[in-house]
């Protein structure tokens, strides 16, 4: 593969930021982001990829990534499709579970982003297919089967595709007909009239006739023999014919194999979390679904490689099309997955919180302001997510203008809000040459040109070490465990010092809130782990303390910390760590730690 490709894909920039479906389609082997009035819209000639970012705990975001593969794909797409997934994986910090959907038998967490379904065509990009609304409207048949989410399936134009067991809607210039089969389902009865609703809407400016055609009603009512008609008359139709479609995989006893330099070998011994080591990548074949488990610590050309030896055994085991591939990252294993395991061991959630105050508080009062500890819920324990090899270099460079200036070694794990800057993390995974991880920082308050600057002057580090990085875009407060814990610690404070900032708030008529040891500042310190521990400036006031973390309040020449009486041993020692860190920096004081 090009270096260019392992970089930064330009379609895959910003994404991941905002809760909802973002889509790509695969055009000449490039992902391209889809317009939002084709979301829903699927062709069979094609392949594509689906971001979906749900909302979690404490800001962060988690992700599902499903590559879609249409019945008439073309191989070196559908290939494409699932490396740029494993890309797009790694620039949302490796943590997205990932799931292949095949058209016809898509999983329902799929078919759930689509209200109130997908609609499946015939044709696709490398036809040079024409948009609905350019071509000659075209009539189209589908069978709509499913109770809880609907299955829409394009069928052929013809009175065979028709049968007493399923529920069908056609779709012409002028009116919709919905097709009652006579054994069909009453709750797929009501999902396909809300199809139906959907594609006038959509497709016909809300204009067309809808006619509901019960099956044997023959030419009672005139609906129905209009229906009959389209069709050349009425005939009787046969039984539904048994398809792939309607073929329900087995799911047998859980299989564990090793994926070595891409070939499946078997693991021997009883399934349990101690059988995978953080180095590899695991198939675990459970007949119905096949699972790739991807150690932390493996490198982007390992994952992309099981992903093809997992298709290879599917397609040896002569699978039927709706066996279901979910790729998952060490740390982060869905339940469906671990429930094939003897043994699995899960973390223990703290105790409950309590009200606390302190010196701090008294301090604030002095200030002016409210000194009320309003108790904060703690976070629940949770296993490690993967974390890169500790022990590596990392180097950072702060973006002033069109340049990147080192930051130095002392003040490394200091950001500023208004300001960007640009990591790279070098490091050595097993016995394999040096493995990078590289991004660049935005933060909150920072101005377009420094993010525009950091992300080309990045995009130029990853080109000049031959692509072998994947670039990254982290912003402030979406820090991925694996960017936390290169930095021990990890502090953001307010303001700026790039002269782009300074000059923008100086034109506002802003206050420069850049960190100085000459005005009161609060940082507050929270986390329990090494990927989780950040510590950040606050607003100066009484609400903003809690009895669960701990503060550091920075008084003229002098540091004082505050500990919740709910805090924790670890935050605690960061506080210390963090207070020293400050200490040793370029804004250096005389004073003493209280």
């Amino acid at each position: 593969m090009s270096s260019s490709a392992k970089s930064l894909e330009p379609a895959f920039q910003g994404s991941g930021q905002r809760v909802g479906s973002e889509i790509w389609r695969i055009e000449n082997f490039q992902p391209v982001p889809l317009p939002k009035s084709d979301y829903g819209r699927f062709y069979s000639g094609d392949s594509y990829i689906v971001l979906q970012t749900t909302p979690g705990k404490g800001g962060a975001y988690f992700y599902d990534i499903h590559f879609w593969l249409g019945k008439d794909t073309s191989q070196d797409e559908a290939g494409t499709a699932a490396i740029k997934t494993v890309e797009l994986d790694a620039i949302l910090g490796g943590r997205a579970v990932q799931y292949r959907e095949v058209q016809g038998h898509e999983s329902d967490k799929f078919l759930s982003y689509f209200k109130p379904c997908i609609i499946p065509l015939e044709g696709g990009i490398a036809s040079g297919f024409k948009k609905l609304e350019e071509e000659e409207f075209e009539i189209r048949l589908y069978v709509c089967r499913g109770k809880r989410v609907v299955r829409l399936k394009q069928v052929p134009f013809s009175r065979s595709s028709l049968n007493h067991d399923d529920v069908f809607i056609l779709d012409t210039k002028d009116k919709i007909f919905q097709f009652n089969g006579a054994n069909s389902n009453i709750q797929e009865r009501a999902k396909a009239l809300e199809v139906i609703q959907f594609l006038k809407g959509k497709y016909h400016n809300g204009k067309c006739d809808v006619a509901i055609v019960d099956d044997g009603k023959l030419q009672a009512e005139s609906d129905s023999g209009e229906f009959w008609v389209i069709f050349g008359g009425f005939a009787p139709i046969g039984k539904k014919v048994a398809s792939e479609d309607d073929v329900i995989p087995e799911k047998t006893p859980p299989k564990l194999y090793s994926i070595d330099d891409g070939q499946v070998n078997g693991v021997d011994g009883e399934l349990s979390k101690s059988s995978l080591e953080n180095n590899k990548c695991y198939l675990l074949d459970c007949g119905a679904d096949v699972f790739i488990w991807i150690g932390r610590v493996t490198q982007v050309e390992d994952r992309k490689a099981a992903i093809q030896a997992a298709e290879e055994f599917v397609a040896s085991q002569n699978r039927p099309k709706s066996t279901r591939i979910t790729r998952i990252i060490q740390g982060y294993e869905t339940h469906p997955f671990k429930s094939n395991f003897d043994s699995w061991p899960s973390g223990s959630a703290p105790s409950a919180p309590e009200e606390g105050r302190g010196k701090v508080a008294a301090l604030l009062k002095q200030q002016g302001v409210g000194v009320k500890g309003v108790a904060k819920g703690a976070p629940v324990n949770e296993e490690v997510p993967p974390l890169l090899e500790g022990g590596g270099k990392i180097e950072v460079w702060h973006i002033n203008g069109s340049v990147k200036t080192p930051v130095p070694k002392e003040d490394i794990g200091k950001f500023y809000s208004g300001d960007c800057y640009i990591i790279l993390y070098t490091y050595h995974s097993n016995d394999k040459k040096e493995d990078y991880y590289l991004c660049y920082w935005i933060g909150k308050d920072s101005i377009e040109e420094d993010q525009k600057m950091a992300a080309q002057l990045a995009t130029t580090m990853s080109n000049s070490l031959k692509g072998r990085p994947i670039l990254g875009r982290i912003f402030q407060g979406k820090e991925p465990p694996q960017f936390v814990a290169i930095f021990q610690p990890m502090v953001v404070l307010k303001g700026g010092i790039s002269s782009g900032y300074k000059n923008y708030i100086a034109d506002k008529g802003l206050n420069d809130e850049t960190y100085t040891f000459d005005c009161v500042a609060l940082i507050r310190i929270s986390g329990t782990a090494v990927h989780n521990n950040k510590a950040v400036q606050v607003d100066a006031v009484g609400t903003s303390l809690n009895s669960n973390e701990c503060f550091l309040l920075q008084s003229g020449s002098s540091i004082f910390s505050w500990h919740g009486n709910q805090c924790t041993f670890e935050q605690q020692q960061l506080a210390a760590k963090v207070a020293e860190f400050l200490k040793s920096s370029s804004n250096q004081f005389s004073g003493g730690l209280t």
